[in-house]
């Protein structure tokens, strides 16, 4: 399998981001790490030998983006109002720089042919990857979300401006009637999943409540409740990602 390490400067947020590649065509995916993950996590927890006959095949060719979850959502030490607006410019250098780099390299290595994204996370990056996609469906047609929360309620508790709002999908979606971004999502495939194990309770909540909401916008959505013994960690993720993916790309 093809590996390479990239680090480059990102102007939305002055600094330097680091990623990682795996592998040379196919389906370009882009992974978000989960809480105060970094790039290397994919890999290092078993997530890429999990899926490495996709990626070997020339089914996917895999990104695995830096998170700033530190500066942003899990910062307790400044104001959810400083917060979020660290996060907006993350959110702007997926978007602006990112996943228009990603795109351009999927394309020149796809024989020129367009792609979109598929957009994946667990845990802190399955909200990433489904706010990334409810916020930016236009380069996005594959949500794959595991195990994760879908309100920003989970980080600032009661607090919501105009800016959280639209990084809180449960609440934003639920007012959305603007039929440009429906029929993205209608178009898309949406898979939502969670387990029913230890520590899952409240992604269970969030799940339940994403899914009521997709319903009532007629969106279609793979909603899928595995066991009791699913557990919120890694061996459960490793099987899951590879079992969706099939449903993807096979």
């Amino acid at each position: 399998m093809t590996v390479t390490y990239h680090k480059v400067y990102s102007y939305h947020l002055d600094r330097d981001m680091e990623y990682k590649v795996y592998g040379q065509k196919g389906k370009p995916m882009l992974v978000f790490p989960t809480s105060n993950g970094r790039f290397f996590q994919y890999e290092d927890f078993g997530m890429i030998h999990a899926i490495s006959h996709f990626i070997e095949q020339g089914k996917i060719q895999v990104w695995t983006c830096d998170g700033i979850d530190r500066e942003t959502f899990l910062n307790n030490h400044i104001h959810p109002h400083d917060r979020i607006r660290r996060h907006d410019k993350y959110d702007k250098y997926i978007n602006d720089e990112l996943i228009p780099s990603i795109l351009s390299v999927s394309k020149n290595n796809n024989k020129n042919k367009d792609q979109k994204l598929i957009v994946t996370g667990c845990s802190m990056g399955a909200f990433h990857s489904s706010n990334i996609f409810f916020r930016h469906p236009e380069n996005i047609d594959v949500l794959i979300a595991l195990s994760g929360v879908y309100s920003t309620n989970f980080f600032f508790g009661d607090y919501m401006d105009e800016i959280t709002y639209f990084y809180s999908p449960i609440h934003n979606l639920s007012n959305l009637n603007d039929e440009s971004y429906l029929s993205k999502y209608r178009n898309s495939q949406i898979i939502i999943c969670v387990g029913q194990g230890n520590y899952e309770d409240r992604m269970i909540e969030d799940t339940r409540r994403l899914q009521n909401i997709l319903a009532e916008k007629s969106i279609p959505a793979w909603i899928d409740y595995w066991g009791t013994d699913v557990n919120h960690d890694w061996n459960w993720w490793r099987l899951q990602i590879s079992y969706f993916l099939h449903f993807i790309v096979s």
